[in-house]
């Protein structure tokens, strides 16, 4: 199963790869509902944003982060106001989120510096 579509910017690009992210999709989404409250369509557009178009969530992809994060407790939802559109589920970190954020931030980091190391 393909957690990311990634895409080549020009041929030349070096590509990402997917597992190397795969099991960091939840970290990027805390990052960003760490920032602010979103709804899913936005998240997607922050990352693909956010990486240039390098990478782009697809969307079964993003709610099954969402249900894990939620049934773990760090991330929970509200709905959103109605008079910019339809009713939309917007997603907020909690506190045990930021703590999970912080975490596995830091565990990325280690393993980056171990790997650069290696490679």
């Amino acid at each position: 199963m393909t957690v990311l579509v990634l895409e080549r910017i020009n041929m030349t690009d070096p590509v990402i790869s997917p597992d190397l992210l795969r099991g960091n999709t939840d970290t990027m989404i805390l990052k960003i509902l760490g920032e602010d409250d979103h709804y899913g369509y936005e998240i997607v557009k922050i990352l693909k944003t956010r990486s240039h178009g390098a990478l782009e969530l697809k969307e079964a992809t993003l709610y099954s982060s969402l249900r894990r994060l939620e049934t773990d407790g760090d991330i929970e939802w509200h709905w959103g106001d109605e008079t910019q559109g339809g009713r939309r589920k917007y997603y907020r970190i909690t506190d045990q989120g930021r703590h999970t954020y912080t975490t596995n931030k830091a565990n990325w980091e280690h393993t980056k510096a171990i790997v650069d190391l290696l490679i």
